[in-house]
């Protein structure tokens, strides 16, 4: 990610950022800088289950509503409205919904370079037109 001076002093909501749907039962928007990135996720019960890990970033997960489980290496942990939960790099995890939708804000240090196509819509700032997502690169 580049340095965009377009972002400073610019009040942005996330009610009007574009949402992309990851996967059916996800979707999600993000803000970032060169530094950090927030992920706005909505997940839907019964989404799917992938453990996965990351390699080069822990991921500080913020519960806003709904309950889910969240698995880290094995082990579940309830997390409910106002949970935060930080997920150390190469541990495993997965979010399971036990009532949702559950709507999380996922927070990177470093950015995802992988969801760097989510924060396209810096570009548009200013314009006159809805943003949009644009496809990843």
């Amino acid at each position: 990610m580049s340095h965009n001076e377009s972002l400073y002093s610019q009040v942005v909501n996330f009610d009007d950022l574009p949402m992309e749907v990851a996967r059916p039962g996800i979707t999600r928007k993000a803000y970032a800088t060169d530094e950090v990135m927030i992920v706005w996720n909505v997940v839907e019960k019964g989404l799917e289950l992938r453990p996965h890990s990351h390699e080069t970033f822990d991921q500080l997960v913020f519960i806003l509503e709904g309950e889910a489980d969240y698995y880290v290496d094995g082990v579940a942990h309830r997390v409910r409205p106002r949970d935060l939960l930080l997920v150390e790099r190469t541990k495993e995890h997965y979010i399971d919904v036990v009532s949702g939708p559950c709507v999380n804000i996922d927070i990177f240090v470093p950015p995802r370079a992988d969801y760097a196509h989510l924060t396209n819509w810096v570009a548009q700032l200013g314009a006159k037109t809805p943003l949009t997502i644009g496809s990843p690169a």
